[in-house]
């Protein structure tokens, strides 16, 4: 049974974060959002459709958001859940920021502010500001937080003694990453519509059609699925265990971000590797950052740690119903 505290849970509403309030408009972020989605609604058009496509998407998720932003941006660089080499960091940091969400320095420091005052006005995306602020409108608008020496300092300073993390940051030149893979997507999947296609003029039509649901859409997918932690899981769900903030496990969130939806276990215990605590709260970012573990790859991989005494029930939805 949950604790009488935490069945007595009633959500608050927050005031924009300090850094927030009076902004103006962020338009770089705003102008290539629109771009994005735009380009996406391409993908309901016949002439773009492909089933190989549509499958481009599940398996670009997997790479570059499973495990650029999850194991790489999430698990390792924010909460260290498990140790590897400079190489392989390095490399899943790349595939993180193939999904166009800010430097890994940036993401990192604002994650961890998010934990630190989680569901309090200065974290950075609340979803008890609103629903939508939580999901993408902290983006939209400018937080003069983010743009300061001091919030990376505070929050990354271990990224930032990196050569590697300190030189992608400045200067936004982690877009030149995104930018590298775009480019190299585009020739393999002219060269595989090349190759499968009997026409010329098939062969652009299918090679189109994998850049739109193979990039496109793919991008705007795991962005959506990705902000959905911050928004549908402090939201919507059942919690596990009784945390100081309103964060939940929900079913959706987790099947479509391969484990990073199981958020109530994670607030409870963020250094594991394992975001799933239970049987059925299938992970798997975590069974791939295991298969990496039995091949020498990682090594040091944090379980969860969490006391059973602490579960505040196996289903309960004090915070709203269940997902």
């Amino acid at each position: 049974m949950a604790s009488s505290a935490e069945s007595m849970h009633v959500r608050r509403r927050l005031s924009l974060p300090e850094g927030a309030q009076g902004g103006r408009i962020f338009w770089p972020y705003l102008t290539y959002f629109l771009a994005f989605h735009l380009f996406a609604l391409a993908a309901l058009l016949p002439y773009f459709f492909s089933w190989t496509g549509v499958l481009l998407v599940f398996l670009g998720n997997y790479l570059f958001g499973s495990c650029g932003v999850n194991i790489g941006y999430h698990r390792l660089l924010t909460h260290g859940s498990f140790k590897c080499a400079k190489w392989l960091e390095h490399f899943f940091a790349i595939l993180g920021m193939c999904s166009l969400q800010d430097s890994p320095v940036r993401w990192v420091a604002i994650h961890r502010k998010h934990h630190q005052f989680s569901d309090e006005q200065p974290d950075p995306h609340s979803p008890l500001v609103n629903f939508f602020w939580g999901h993408m409108g902290w983006l939209i608008k400018e937080n003069r937080e983010f743009a300061t020496l001091d919030m990376v300092e505070k929050y990354a300073r271990d990224l930032v003694q990196d050569r590697f993390y300190r030189r992608t940051h400045a200067g936004n030149r982690w877009l030149l990453y995104w930018a590298g893979h775009v480019a190299i997507l585009s020739v393999l999947f002219a060269l595989v519509a090349w190759l499968v296609s009997p026409t010329t003029k098939e062969a652009i039509q299918f090679g189109l059609s994998l850049f739109v649901w193979g990039v496109i859409v793919r991008t705007v997918y795991v962005w959506h699925i990705t902000w959905a932690v911050n928004s549908a899981s402090h939201f919507w769900g059942y919690r596990n265990y009784v945390t100081n903030e309103d964060s939940t496990n929900n079913w959706v969130v987790a099947f479509l971000t391969n484990g990073e939806g199981w958020h109530n276990n994670h607030h409870a215990d963020q250094r594991s590797a394992s975001h799933g605590h239970r049987w059925w709260e299938i992970d798997l970012t975590h069974w791939t950052i295991k298969g990496l573990e039995a091949v020498g790859l990682v090594w040091d991989v944090l379980p969860p740690r969490v006391p059973k005494q602490r579960l505040a029930g196996p289903a309960s939805s004090e915070t709203s119903g269940a997902a």
